[in-house]
């Protein structure tokens, strides 16, 4: 597992997998957590879900033989890769708030 912060593109497509999805959903589903302010060009989903991929955070389902959708969940490393960045996020919030005094 890395300590690297995820970008938000990652953090929302790992969100997105905690069901089983196929790329337009993930795109859809990211747009809605993010009341639209982060669009995935199909390009960068490709992109990412291939990174993703190959460092076992998520994994391609066994897909019907005629079916051109693949659909994506995400593994346990990847589960677990979320709660870091999710403490890492929270951490960055109690900072925040401390130090500008926000209540």
């Amino acid at each position: 597992m890395s300590n690297t912060a995820l970008t938000e593109a990652v953090y929302y497509i790992l969100l997105s997998l905690m069901q089983p999805m196929h790329g337009y959903g993930i795109m859809q589903n990211v747009e809605q957590l993010s009341n639209g302010r982060v669009k995935l060009a199909a390009g960068t989903l490709y992109g990412a879900l291939n990174t993703l991929l190959e460092k076992g955070w998520i994994t391609a389902m066994p897909g019907e033989k005629d079916s051109r959708k693949k659909e994506y969940q995400i593994t346990e490393q990847g589960k677990q890769t979320l709660e870091t960045e999710l403490i890492r996020l929270r951490e960055l919030i109690e900072n925040g708030n401390r130090i500008l005094e926000v209540k």
